[in-house]
């Protein structure tokens, strides 16, 4: 293939890859899908350079919309993903405010106000927080039990000590500078809150990204230890195909 045209291609899949929770495709299939990110840039060093978003994107939107939403919410999610476990690592909900990044078509966001906390669902791909919205809606939930927010790529868009919980679930790898990301989202976090990242484990599953494009546990947890964290934990047996890493801006939890 002629360079111009490869190069062609991989602009406009950057164009296409915007920010949506990576909720299971086949690891190994042609539309296979990873979640959409946050930035421009997923890494394997430290401060979150290394493969371009659009890389991973490209890899997701090979699946038209309507088959990443099928895919989102498929049944069979529930066996692998467990979200009640997920719930559980965030802690009291119940009058929360938690800001669920990679939103999606929002299979977190909407558990997240069944159980009592106020959400952010936050996404960078406006489809899907239309979907959000038309589905909340539907179901007669009040505008700010689930707030929508655009998010740019490089920021979540928090004011100081905004939220209660931080959760993003299989968007982490997709970060750019990712100590810098983090640090912004430790000031939007009160200080008795916490961050709860659900991320694939750096190996092949049956779900989820290529391998290479993963982020191992123990870089997770320096890159938020960097980012200003006092106290980082793994969980990496709970949930067969995902870690589970919890960071607190203050020790003693």
């Amino acid at each position: 293939m002629p360079a111009q045209v490869l190069m062609l291609m991989l602009a406009l899949c950057a164009g296409l890859g915007l920010l949506a929770s990576c909720n299971g495709a086949p690891a190994s299939g042609a539309s296979g899908e990873d979640p959409t990110t946050t930035a421009d840039s997923t890494s394997h060093s430290g401060s979150g350079h290394g493969h371009a978003h659009g890389e991973a994107n490209g890899y997701m939107n090979t699946s038209g919309f309507d088959e990443l939403v099928a895919r989102f919410e498929s049944p069979e999610r529930q066996g692998w993903q467990m979200p009640q476990l997920v719930l559980d690592a965030l802690g009291p909900l119940d009058g929360r405010t938690v800001m669920d990044l990679g939103a999606g078509t929002g299979y977190f966001s909407f558990r997240l106000a069944e159980a009592g906390a106020t959400v952010i669902a936050a996404d960078v791909d406006q489809r899907f927080l239309d979907y959000i919205r038309a589905r909340r809606d539907s179901l007669g939930l009040p505008a700010e039990r689930i707030e929508l927010r655009k998010v740019p790529y490089d920021s979540p868009k928090l004011s100081p000590s905004e939220l209660d919980v931080f959760l993003t679930v299989n968007t982490y790898h997709h970060i750019q500078d990712r100590e810098r990301y983090f640090h912004k989202v430790r000031n939007g976090l009160d200080m008795a809150g916490r961050v709860v990242i659900v991320d694939f484990k750096a190996r092949e599953t049956p779900h989820g990204p290529p391998a290479d494009m993963r982020v191992p546990a123990a870089r997770i947890m320096e890159e938020l230890t960097a980012a200003g964290f006092q106290e980082v934990r793994l969980d990496s047996v709970s949930l067969p195909e995902q870690v589970i890493v919890t960071a607190f801006p203050q020790p003693g939890h």
